[in-house]
């Protein structure tokens, strides 16, 4: 059974469904999820259906697309409605967006739109984020290899109160990182494991600073379910690359950039339930702006002239029935208006991005080679003087970033102009998105849509054999962040060892990251105390004090990565970045 078959289930079935279960049952859903994974899926209209056996089939009905109550979905088993296979196909499925109308319109900054019972809604709002809190904090526990579909269903459970309460962004938050969670445990190409690591610190991050937050702060943490779009007027916009979607939540598509005379940046993007063949796909269908009948793939190397243009605030461009769209001319990359893009020294492109902007880096650079490094291949290439590590966009082996990676690792010496996605870091690491032809004048490649070939190359590539990672100079932070990775991946108790990672403390003390070896020893400590009661026996972990702990060192490493990407890449970045992010991580420690 492919996840791609099964309709997206709202998160509050999945919960009520596993709650449902009895004890025992509970026990076996693991087991039940793989079982089920084995068994055939047809797709009947709205209607998907499994065969539990050669007599019994389980019925899933999703006529607005995603399953949206418990009932929709039917088993023909002797136990039903309380058996095991309906609560294993939800939990299977991916994990459905919650549509507007599903939940409560979040507080302005300004407190106009607090439900009317203020006093009411605040305790709700803490009780929720009290509730994801514990949840998130019990995965981090357990780690990826222990949270199976019980602990993600009390998770997806404690979103669902969120969202009630008022809370959109934390339950949106809180579902990423159940996502993650599936993404790993089912080996899944496009799991990354520093994104889980964001996804979890987030949700924990956001949940424990709620109780403290007024103002805009509060109105930032609780969020929107939808983003405003708002008139723009008449634009006139520039194809720059198409790239595709292909989510760990079952959803897929392509998103085009484009950009205007004065250089900002706009997408227009066609995402919808999905695998790889509509990641692959879409780049082929009309977007979705207007009257316009252009593909995204034709969109990426033309023009578009918008009238009645309505934008969210991250540039994405509306569809509404008063826009009003037709194909216009394109540029170049090299021609204005979109030769202004590459022309922004790289250091202010990097602290944009650092500063919560959209992340492309349109760098001129000179290919050097490759570099075999713990997580893969990297594309070495030159910048400005820098060395930057260029890796894929995407692991799934339908997309062709790979295989065009590893083409253009034997045009050596080659200078192309390219667009990358920045990956924080204390070395200069971008995602590959798109680039000029290596031999075709004018022209460019769309990295994770387009397949280069070998007759692209200038000259017949030879054998690129990576060469083992050179040695680097650089603050030893990795010892505290392995340590947050660790948790996440293994749960509490692999820091809980003896004698782990006894020698990194004083490590970092002897570079001057005092705060470092504090956080690493905190969080080596909450992992291994277990009290006793009298009788000797073991009591249960602290899960809070662990989850505390771990939050820390996650917040003090996201900091000082960033203040060290800055530097690695030559922007600005604030001094005192270790006394900073220590600061930070103190607050965290001791609140609550």
């Amino acid at each position: 059974m492919s996840q791609d078959l099964l309709p997206p289930v709202a998160p509050s079935v999945t919960a009520e469904l596993v709650e449902a279960l009895s004890p025992r049952l509970r026990k076996r859903l693991d087991a039940g999820i793989a079982k089920l994974a084995a068994r055939p899926v047809v797709r009947d209209g709205d209607t998907v259906r499994i065969a539990v056996d050669d007599d019994t089939d389980l019925e899933l009905h999703a006529p607005e697309g995603a399953v949206t109550s418990a009932d929709a979905i039917r088993c023909g088993c002797l136990l039903a409605p309380d058996c095991l296979h309906r609560a294993a196909a939800a939990s299977a499925a991916p994990v459905a967006e919650d549509t507007p109308d599903s939940a409560p319109t979040a507080p302005t900054a300004e407190g106009a739109s607090q439900p009317s019972d203020d006093e009411t809604a605040a305790p709700a709002q803490l009780a929720a984020a009290r509730t994801v809190y514990d949840a998130a904090a019990a995965v981090l526990e357990a780690g990826t290899d222990g949270s199976g579909a019980v602990l993600q269903a009390e998770l997806l459970r404690a979103a669902h109160t969120a969202r009630l309460a008022g809370l959109p962004r934390v339950a949106v938050a809180a579902v990423s990182v159940v996502n993650g969670v599936r993404a790993a445990r089912s080996a899944d190409p496009a799991h990354r494991l520093p994104d889980l690591v964001e996804a979890l610190r987030t949700v924990l991050g956001m949940a424990h600073r709620l109780p403290f937050a007024t103002g805009r702060d509060l109105a930032e943490l609780c969020g929107g379910v939808r983003q405003p779009y708002t008139p723009d007027g008449s634009l006139r916009l520039y194809g720059l690359f198409s790239e595709p979607v292909l989510t760990t939540t079952g959803y897929a598509g392509a998103v085009t950039w484009t950009a205007d005379a004065e250089g900002r940046l706009y997408t227009v993007s066609d995402v919808a339930p999905g695998g790889p063949g509509r990641a692959t796909g879409a780049a082929d269908r009309a977007v979705r702006i207007g009257d316009t009948s252009l593909t995204h793939r034709e969109l990426s190397r033309a023009g578009l002239a918008v009238s009645g243009a309505t934008v969210s605030p991250t540039g994405r461009l509306g569809a509404g029935a008063g826009v009003r769209a037709v194909r216009a001319s394109g540029a170049a990359w090299g021609a204005e208006p979109l030769d202004r893009l590459w022309t922004v020294p790289v250091g202010a492109q990097v602290a944009r991005a650092l500063a919560g902007g959209h992340g492309l880096l349109f760098l001129d650079v000179t290919l050097a080679g490759t570099v075999r490094e713990a997580t893969g291949d990297r594309l070495l290439a030159d910048c400005e003087g820098r060395t930057v590590r260029l890796a894929v966009a995407h692991d799934d082996p339908a997309l062709p970033y790979r295989d065009n990676l590893r083409l253009l690792a034997a045009a050596r010496g080659g200078r192309l102009r390219v667009v990358a996605r920045l990956v924080p870091g204390p070395l200069p690491r971008a995602l590959l998105l798109a680039a000029e032809h290596p031999t075709r004048a004018g022209e460019r490649v769309d990295l994770g849509l387009d397949r280069l070939q070998h007759a692209d190359l200038p000259t017949a590539p030879a054998t690129a054999v990576p060469a083992p990672a050179p040695p680097v100079d650089e603050a030893p932070l990795h010892l505290l962040r392995r340590r947050v990775h660790q948790a996440v991946s293994g749960g509490r108790r692999v820091l809980g060892f003896p004698g782990s990672g006894a020698g990194d403390g004083g490590r970092l003390r002897r570079v001057g990251l005092a705060t470092a070896a504090k956080l690493l020893g905190e969080l080596g400590s909450a992992a291994a105390e277990r009290s006793r009661d009298a009788f000797g026996r073991l009591l249960p972990a602290d899960t809070g004090r662990f989850a505390h702990a771990w939050l820390a060192a996650a917040v003090y490493t996201g900091e000082v990565e960033r203040a060290l990407c800055a530097a690695a890449w030559g922007a600005e970045a604030g001094a005192g970045a270790e006394a900073g992010a220590g600061a930070g991580a103190e607050v965290v420690a001791t609140s609550r």
